[in-house]
């Protein structure tokens, strides 16, 4: 089953980023949360947060999140972490360009909600700093043309991973248009090669 959005997220009475990773943190019933890490803890119409634990992630930045969860991974996820692992890395986080949950790209809010932004943006930086020099995947495909704003979106979390002294990568052919691939369909043991987000925000963004 996919996940429509139900409404748009200014609706809803947002747990801010912070909060959510308090109460991840603590045990739960249905998931090992020694294993795992998932913010919010709950389904529910947004995510910040999904992956597993360890001493060296990889964060792996997507667009929107659609139904996976722990213990109950989507095939996208699945080679996520296979490709993680492959590369020398002994967990995955997967982070994605804006919060909004949605299994169509094409349902997601017209509108940036800045709220939800700027939680997202939380959500990134406690990644970032979960790591001394943070790695991150890029791997939104062409879908981050679905939605002017996610350019936006995209640009101020590569300032902050900047900030991070973040490392940048993708895996598997950049397509014709330039944008990194997407996870799904890549090899299990596809190579990770550098990456340059802001000339990519310049050179192939500033046209879309």
């Amino acid at each position: 089953m996919g996940h429509v959005p139900q409404g748009a997220t200014a609706q809803l009475q947002l747990l801010p980023f912070r909060e959510a990773l308090e109460a991840a943190l603590q045990p739960a019933a249905d998931y090992d949360v020694a294993r795992w890490l998932s913010v919010p803890n709950t389904y529910g119409e947004y995510r910040y947060v999904l992956g597993t634990r360890g001493e060296k992630p990889l964060i792996c930045m997507g667009i929107n999140p659609s139904t996976a969860a722990p213990d109950a991974l989507d095939n996208t996820l699945k080679s996520v972490e296979r490709i993680a692992l492959a590369n020398g890395y002994d967990s995955f986080l997967m982070f994605n360009v804006y919060a909004q949950r949605s299994t169509d790209p094409d349902s997601m809010e017209r509108q940036c909600n800045p709220a939800l932004h700027r939680e997202n943006l939380e959500a990134l930086d406690y990644l970032l700093s979960c790591s001394p020099q943070p790695a991150v995947w890029a791997a939104w495909g062409a879908i981050i043309e679905k939605r002017g704003y996610l350019r936006t979106c995209l640009m101020d979390e590569i300032a902050l991973s900047r900030r991070h002294n973040a490392r940048w990568f993708t895996a598997g052919p950049i397509s014709k248009k330039g944008h990194p691939h997407h996870p799904l369909y890549l090899r299990k043991d596809a190579a990770l090669d550098p990456f340059d987000p802001e000339r990519y925000c310049r050179e192939i963004l500033g046209g879309v």
